[in-house]
């Protein structure tokens, strides 16, 4: 994990120090002297992260399970209830600073209690219809907190920070009435068979970010244009290895095209509370990998819906059955092709999965060191996967948009590499270190 230098004497300054105590201890009559020893000035350990654990899945599970909102949307309101529990935490605990607050909580309050209090009053306020699972895990949380001051003080700090994030939230364009009013033209984005659904949440285009500045920041440029070779080259690699009954797709491609169809933010939320375990990680750092990891893949998706809807490229499928229109003598229509798996209802370029996987592997990949040993499950194929390095789950994931036949080459590594522009904005400018 990443960690402030501690601050060093230079040789001979404790030993003065102590001294000078010794000898003031003497003149005012003192009969014996105790050493200050740095040991002794040490700060106490902070708690064990299992609250932080346990919200963590009723907060997946409320957002999932009861909300059922859709998987990229998920990311937001992750980094929303992360943000207000990190707050919680290190306001009192100190260690990082704080996320867009300047506020320190009461000493002695718990941070369990704190943290406990803020997600839960996160998850109440945007998802109200949870109340009866919220307050019984709410209840749960608070009996391994021994009753008091310190557990009151932490409550009520834990529901300042949620209602700054709250606050803070305030008219961000969340659910605005966002349409996509581009007409179908060669190479441009309309509903996909065999659903035909329109372009999902394209609010997620124009909502306000968490920690970058602006959603333009890191908006990627557009797709290879359809009288290109390169535009050729890759519809070709999509439609020969994402076919439905492809002849060349490996074994290992399919089932990892088919490994990441699970729901994305359900598969790092566990995949993060397996490494606070595996590492054992207190409830500050803890805190800390899951606000940096989950406000970044929520601006990743946000950049990403800024580009769908900016370029609205579309998807192999369309591409594929109507290649004979777009103007490239290296392409010809294949009417009756169909992708390995359901094609997304929005435009290409970029992959919205391949950016909030790009920023969850950025941050994890700083506060490792480099060696994030990743252990990841899917639902859908029912096998885990572990990952020693970033570049190897990067690597697996835009493939298998490539292998599922719903992606070209281009959107899947434009996607990574904007998440990881945007994790790596993320811990520079947010989360970070104080003395």
């Amino acid at each position: 994990m990443e960690t402030t230098r501690p601050r060093t004497l230079r040789p001979g300054t404790f030993r003065r120090r102590t001294l000078v105590v010794a000898l003031t201890a003497l003149a005012l009559g003192a009969t014996s002297v105790t050493a200050v020893t740095a040991a002794d000035r040490a700060p106490a350990a902070a708690p064990k992260a299992q609250v932080l654990l346990d919200w963590n899945a009723v907060a997946v599970a409320t957002i999932n399970a009861d909300a059922k909102r859709y998987a990229p949307e998920q990311n937001v309101w992750h980094g929303f209830v992360s943000a207000a529990v990190y707050n919680a935490v290190v306001g009192i605990e100190g260690r990082y600073a704080p996320y867009r607050w300047d506020v320190r909580g009461p000493g002695g309050a718990s941070a369990e209690a704190a943290a406990a209090a803020a997600a839960h009053r996160v998850l109440l306020t945007y998802f109200p219809k949870s109340k009866a699972r919220l307050d019984a895990a709410y209840a749960k949380s608070l009996k391994n907190v021994p009753d008091g001051k310190a557990e009151d003080q932490g409550a009520a700090f834990g529901r300042r920070a949620a209602d700054r994030v709250i606050q803070l939230r305030v008219g961000d364009g969340r659910g605005a009435a966002v349409a996509f009013t581009k007409s179908p033209a060669p190479g441009v984005w309309r509903p996909t068979p065999p659903d035909n659904t329109p372009f999902r949440v394209p609010w997620l285009a124009k909502v306000k970010p968490m920690v970058l500045d602006s959603a333009e920041r890191f908006l990627p440029g557009a797709p290879p244009a359809t009288d290109t070779r390169r535009y050729a080259r890759e519809l070709a690699e999509v439609r020969v290895l994402g076919a439905k009954n492809s002849k060349v797709r490996t074994a290992r491609q399919t089932e990892t095209a088919r490994f990441f169809t699970d729901v994305l933010p359900v598969q790092l939320q566990a995949a993060y509370r397996d490494q606070v375990q595996r590492r054992g990680l207190d409830l500050v750092d803890a805190a800390r990998l899951f606000a940096a990891a989950n406000t970044a893949a929520a601006d990743a998706t946000i950049t990403a819906w800024n580009a769908k809807y900016t370029h609205a490229q579309w998807r192999p499928v369309t591409a594929i059955r109507q290649a004979g229109t777009d103007g490239n003598p290296a392409t010809a229509g294949e009417p009756a092709w169909e992708p390995l798996l359901r094609t997304p209802a929005h435009p290409d370029h970029v992959s919205g999965h391949t950016a909030a996987d790009g920023a969850a592997m950025a941050v994890l990949h700083r506060l490792t060191g480099g060696n994030i040993d990743l252990r990841i499950s899917s639902a859908v194929t029912g096998t885990t996967r572990t990952y020693p390095k970033a570049a190897d789950f990067d690597r697996d994931v835009v493939g298998a948009g490539m292998w599922g036949g719903i992606q070209y080459r281009t959107s899947g590594e434009a996607g990574s590499r904007l998440g990881h522009a945007v994790g790596n904005y993320a811990l520079d400018h947010h989360f970070r270190p104080v003395r």
